[in-house]
């Protein structure tokens, strides 16, 4: 088969974002007004999490983003009603990458840049090398406590800031740069800072990890040992309602304030939204040449599906309207068996009936139900050289190896590449369950509750409308999602801070004023890596 490449992805930058060197208030009050913080004490501050607490976007931790984190556009709104000093464990610099001892440990923040088809990309930024060194730890004062990358059970994790376990995977690096000490605590850390107030926002990770990876981790539901789960499995509801309390009582204990952030569709982002299930066009002269010779291909194959009762599982490319791709399923049962002796029953040579059966035991088509990730766009469509050589391994001239070895068209698409609907509603249930404990904890505290769920998903089905335009989850040009397509951009962080406020005004009568979205920047163009 001929080599193609398919583009599913157009983005359209009408222009470049504007940033206000002023941040203006949503809801302004005349200066006979007083701004207060009702039963709450701003006067310190303290915000705990995970990525999203600190700030991260592009796929990174730098600098400019870092100072536009959801907690600390609430502690400068939190000033005016009594709020004290906010501080941030600062990176220093836009480059985004760390460093372990002067060795990069971590890739740089990613940026529009316009590739060689002249259409703009993400590009990882080249413009400076990072100089941000975990070996430098941060001391002092510390108000944000947000780990990237930490799942729930990970904030009360002994010697998770310890830099000897980073190279095993046992530590992480972003912890490793304020912890203050080799066997502390995040959430240890942060009761010791003696927070008058705090916000807590865990749990994201525990299923978003999951679900970037196409679902390749286990559902854990019912293994009460976290230090059993692999990086990509769903935490058991159990163990993320058992840390959570124990960390709401933490923070607690001095009489402080605070507010629980449920946790969001992670579905709905655009790294799950932005690949469609049928990218395959026979306006692509090269796929469009090859469509004949698939359906031929496919049609003994179909004919044996429907034979063994599975007609759902045919597989055929249209010749005017774009097609979906080919996935393996792994919650099909395994037809690998039957499906290769029909193939012999029907003429084909034992060794090409084994390899198609094998091949596609739990192949369909992709439906509009499943979830491709953002990243499969870079591999449908491609050859897949690990299959290739395995067919080459067998005995197949390279020809035909290559014609089997596409993905996405003659080579199913791998798990990592494609959300079931059995694996979001895996992640559902989980995210239900962390959801119904999180907002039992804040009852049963008497603290703010937030539903992050229902604010955000507004951003996905519709946009939320700001003085100057609406804010969507459409990759790039929707505003609310940095390049990554799962943190927010300093927009996507002001809203946050916004529905935030409204939770904590609500609970504890106050009025801290929320901030104009419009005054903070989305997506910043560019066409240039440097």
């Amino acid at each position: 088969m001929k080599k193609f490449n398919l583009k599913y992805i157009g983005l359209f930058i009408a222009a470049a974002a504007v940033v206000s060197c002023e941040v203006e208030f949503d809801n302004p009050i005349d200066e006979a007004g007083v701004y207060t913080s009702g039963e709450a004490d701003f006067s310190n501050y303290v915000s705990v999490g995970n990525s999203l607490t600190s700030g991260y976007a592009d796929g990174a931790l730098y600098l400019d983003a870092q100072l536009k984190s959801f907690p600390a556009i609430m502690a400068g709104q939190m000033e005016l009603a009594g709020g004290g000093e906010f501080i941030q464990p600062l990176v220093n610099d836009n480059a985004g990458g760390l460093l372990a001892g002067g060795v990069q440990i971590l890739p740089n923040r990613f940026v529009l840049a316009v590739g060689a088809n002249g259409s703009p990309a993400p590009a990882v930024y080249t413009g400076e090398a990072p100089t941000t060194d975990i070996t430098n730890t941060f001391t002092g004062k510390l108000n944000n406590y947000g780990v990237p990358g930490a799942k729930s059970f990970h904030l009360g994790a002994p010697g998770y800031g310890n830099i000897a376990g980073v190279a095993t995977g046992q530590a992480n690096p972003y912890y490793v740069r304020f912890a203050s000490g080799g066997m502390s605590t995040v959430i240890g850390d942060a009761a010791a800072a003696n927070p008058s107030f705090f916000t807590l926002w865990i749990g994201n990770n525990d299923i978003l990890s999951f679900a970037t990876s196409g679902g390749i981790g286990v559902d854990q539901t019912g293994n009460f040992d976290p230090t059993s789960y692999g990086s990509n499995d769903i935490t058991d509801p159990n163990v993320f309602a058992g840390a959570v309390s124990q960390y709401v009582t933490a923070l607690t204990a001095n009489g402080a304030k605070g507010a629980l952030v449920n946790i969001p569709d992670v579905t709905s982002i655009p790294f799950f939204t932005t690949v469609p299930f049928a990218p395959l066009s026979p306006a692509n002269p090269d796929f469009a040449a090859q469509i004949p010779a698939l359906n031929a291909q496919f049609g003994a194959l179909n004919q044996a599906f429907a034979f063994l009762g599975v007609p759902e599982r045919s597989i055929t490319f249209s010749t005017t309207a774009a097609s979906a791709v080919v996935i393996k399923d792994e919650s099909l049962t395994d037809i690998s068996a039957q499906l290769t002796q029909v193939l012999i029953g029907g003429g084909f040579p034992a060794q090409q009936a084994a390899l198609f059966g094998q091949q596609y035991g739990q192949a369909r088509q992709a439906t509009e139900d499943d979830l491709l990730v953002f990243t499969s766009q870079t591999v449908i469509a491609q050859l897949n050289s690990t299959r290739f050589q395995e067919l080459v391994g067998l005995g197949l001239d390279q020809a035909t190896a290559g014609q089997l070895s596409v993905n996405g068209i003659t080579f199913p698409l791998e798990d990592q590449w494609v959300l079931t609907p059995t694996e979001q509603t895996a992640i559902s249930t989980a995210q239900t369950a962390y959801n119904s404990t999180l907002e039992a904890l804040a009852a049963a505290n008497d603290l703010a509750f937030v539903d992050a769920r229902t604010a955000l998903s507004q951003v996905a089905n519709g946009g939320v409308s700001f003085n100057g335009g609406v804010l969507t989850s459409t990759y790039a040009t929707g505003g609310a999602f940095s390049l990554d397509g799962v943190h927010p951009t300093p927009r996507g962080y002001a809203l946050t801070a916004n529905f935030i406020i409204d939770a904590i005004n609500a609970k504890y009568d106050a009025n801290v004023p929320k901030v104009n979205i419009g005054a903070y920047r989305s997506i910043q163009t560019s066409d240039s890596v440097n």
